[in-house]
């Protein structure tokens, strides 16, 4: 594997998506070949099953079928987006990866976190980002942030994601090497200058 892997975790509202966007454009602007995508989605199978599992329709979802389609969803985008990107050399910076099944699949509704870390490691051939940034907040202060409709994970209870939280707290005692933590509540510039800097020191 040539290229750099990034991935921003977190719970919804924490800043994932606006760092990681944050970062590419940097990271473009110093010469770095960039792709930058998303999960689930970033090819259109992964952008047909996003559609299906945030809409708010199917609140109720049975939690394996749930993990399921993100596997599917992960599946396709590594093969078909990440592992090539990485061959060539680029730096791939996705929003969410393995992580947040755990957290949100393991961790918030309760599977159990062997079997969802076989699964995954099945769909993505065992890949593991070289960085992990995760944006770490209170739940409650996470869902403030969001603005508009919500979507079926976003309308989820407040002990959902305060044990989504806490799943990506102990997934960081398990193997702290691999992330950088960083405390959400942050000025949005002070984070990507956090970021910014952890990236280029491991480039």
């Amino acid at each position: 594997m040539k290229g750099f892997f990034i991935v921003f975790e977190g719970i919804d509202g924490a800043g994932k998506t606006t760092q990681a966007r944050l970062l590419a454009a940097a990271l473009t602007r110093r010469g770095h070949p960039v792709v930058l995508t998303r999960e689930p989605g970033g090819t259109p199978v992964g952008e047909k099953i996003r559609s299906l599992l945030l809409d708010p329709i199917l609140a109720g979802l049975n939690p394996l079928a749930e993990a399921l389609l993100y596997a599917g969803a992960r599946a396709e985008l590594v093969a078909r987006t990440i592992r090539p990107a990485l061959a060539r050399g680029r730096v791939v910076i996705s929003d969410r990866f393995v992580d947040s099944s755990l957290a949100y699949q393991g961790y918030g509704r309760c599977l159990d976190l062997k079997e969802l870390e076989q699964l995954n490691a099945l769909a993505t051939g065992r890949l593991v980002a070289n960085l992990t940034v995760l944006l770490d907040m209170p739940a409650a202060g996470a869902l403030a942030r969001l603005a508009g409709r919500a979507d079926r994970i976003e309308r989820e209870r407040l002990e959902f994601f305060d044990r989504v939280r806490q799943g990506y707290l102990q997934l960081v005692k398990r193997a702290p090497e691999r992330y950088l933590v960083l405390d959400g509540r942050l000025d949005c510039q002070e984070l990507h200058r956090q970021i910014l800097k952890a990236v280029e020191e491991r480039l």
